[in-house]
């Protein structure tokens, strides 16, 4: 069976039924589909299952691409604003938890049924289930410039939208689908890489992470020029939480890790203040309080200095712990991939795209948005904003 729609639309997650409700606004006929059994599943997951779904301080300079300058048209026209607008329009609840990050007070579904009800009053349809067989461009199509075939129809259309995101989180049914589809018309794909992503440490740091799995500090770390002052997670692999999830994005394999442990004070000083007021503290007791119990006594273990007291330290002694605590390096073996990635780094080249539509400047009708594309954000409501501007971008010209 032949059916003919304006615009196809590969992928049912945040930019896919984002982009179906505003073409289909207007005017157009509109058709998702996904091979998955179920709308929105990283969606449902998101944000601690409260969806992180957008952030108060969108700024390009939180995007990572080959091309910084891609995701600015897209992010200045349909912004961080124009989305609250819409969430409060449907009456969903919502706080501001940290840093501008931006939760339901409720549940992610909430989001969720908000985008299904746009598509359903606006008249797109979302088809489940459905296995895709092939893309083919139409030469002598008349209007309809493209035929995707399923398993049980060939749908003509004059667009087609692949929003297809990335494949972190397999389990969900993640998959590279998108990539190659683009490879098959020729565009440039980026290998994809996980991004946003704990990491595993297997060196003689192993044993450290592994007692102090649970345990979580506030700390700066950097790699290269780029750094974080967030929350870490010692884990039973490695090391994990805010600050090491958005360093990983600028992480290569074989790069060192540069962690302040008390990023908040100057620890020698601090050393030496206490050593005058509580001269007889013992270090071990200093640092818990700092941090701690459990990692003042991981962290200084097999030490002789962590059993002597403040007044019995001299100033060299100091000056050694406060730059161990300052700058704790670590080599990470790996990433836990995307089997807990949050994201994908890489993808569509933005060089083959144009910025203002999203469209392939090579295959008119043919669209690219979100994650399959190469631009990803910092962890906080960012790459959520940037599939709802770039499908939004999309959903102009389809």
């Amino acid at each position: 069976m032949v059916l003919q729609v304006d615009v196809v639309i590969i992928g049912a997650g945040a930019a896919g039924l984002f982009c179906a409700a505003n073409a289909a606004k207007k005017g157009r006929s509109v058709l998702v589909l996904d091979h998955a059994n179920k709308a929105g599943k990283k969606i449902l997951m998101s944000g601690g299952g409260r969806c992180n779904f957008t952030n108060y301080y969108i700024e390009p300079s939180r995007y990572l691409s080959r091309n910084p300058h891609f995701c600015k048209s897209a992010l200045s026209r349909y912004t961080q604003w124009d989305f609250i607008g819409l969430v409060d329009a449907h009456g969903i609840p919502w706080h501001e938890k940290k840093d501008g990050q931006l939760f339901c007070n409720n549940k992610a579904v909430d989001i969720l049924n908000m985008l299904l009800q746009e598509c359903d009053t606006n008249g797109a349809e979302v088809r489940l289930n459905t296995k895709i067989t092939s893309i083919e461009a139409l030469e002598n199509g008349g209007k309809a410039r493209y035929q995707v075939s399923t398993e049980e129809d060939d749908i003509r259309c004059e667009s087609v939208v692949i929003a297809t995101g990335g494949p972190s989180i397999p389990t969900l049914g993640a998959t590279g689908y998108g990539y190659d589809i683009a490879k098959q018309f020729g565009l440039k794909v980026y290998p994809p890489v996980a991004g946003l992503v704990p990491f595993v440490i297997t060196d003689q740091t192993k044993s450290l992470v592994e007692t102090l799995s649970g345990t979580a500090l506030p700390v700066q770390v950097q790699c290269g020029e780029q750094s974080f002052s967030e929350d870490m997670l010692f884990t039973h692999r490695g090391l994990s939480g805010p600050a090491i999830l958005q360093i990983s994005s600028y992480w290569s394999p074989g790069s060192k890790l540069h962690i302040d442990l008390l990023p908040t004070m100057r620890a020698g000083e601090a050393l030496r203040q206490q050593q005058h007021e509580r001269p007889k503290l013992k270090l071990r007791t200093w640092l818990a309080e700092q941090t701690t119990q459990k990692f003042a006594e991981v962290w200084l273990s097999g030490l002789r200095e962590a059993e002597l007291t403040l007044a019995e330290l001299d100033g060299q002694a100091m000056d050694v712990i406060a730059s161990r605590l300052h700058d704790w390096e670590v080599k990470p073996s790996g990433t836990e991939g995307y089997r807990t990635a949050e994201v994908a780094l890489g993808g569509v080249d933005t060089d083959e795209l144009s910025s203002k539509t999203m469209e392939s400047k090579s295959h008119p009708g043919l669209f690219f948005i979100g994650e399959v594309v190469d631009v990803t954000g910092h962890l906080g409501g960012f790459n959520f904003q940037w599939a709802w501007a770039s499908a939004w971008a999309a959903a102009e010209y389809v």
